[in-house]
C-alpha cells in the first residue's frame, strides 16, 4: 500500500471505510470524512494483523491492500460498535 501515495490511501481508505460501514450497519452515522478515517485506520490495523503472519501487504497488489483495509475497518467498526453498545446499556 505504500506505493499508492497519500491520495491513493485516502481513496482506498474511503472506499474500505464506506463498504465496512455498510456491512456493519453504521453508514447512517458516518460521513465521508469518518469513512476515510475508518478505512485508513483499518488499513493500519489490517496491515499490522496480516503482518503478524509474515504477509507483505505492499507487495501483494491493490486488491489485497483494499481487502486488508476492509478487514481492518470491519474490526475497528466492530470494536467501536461493541464499546458504544456497552456504554448505552449502563
Amino acid at each position: 500500500m505504500l506505493g499508492l501515495g497519500i491520495i491513493g490511501w485516502i481513496v482506498l481508505g474511503g472506499l474500505a471505510g464506506w463498504i465496512g460501514s455498510k456491512i456493519m450497519g453504521t453508514d447512517a452515522q458516518q460521513g465521508i470524512l469518518l469513512n476515510i478515517v475508518v478505512g485508513v485506520a483499518g488499513g493500519l490495523i489490517g496491515g499490522l494483523l496480516v503482518g503478524l503472519f509474515g504477509v507483505d501487504v505492499a507487495g501483494r497488489g491493490l486488491i489485497f491492500s483494499f481487502l486488508t483495509c476492509l478487514f481492518g475497518a470491519l474490526i475497528l467498526l466492530f470494536v467501536v460498535k461493541t464499546v458504544m453498545a456497552r456504554r448505552t446499556h449502563r
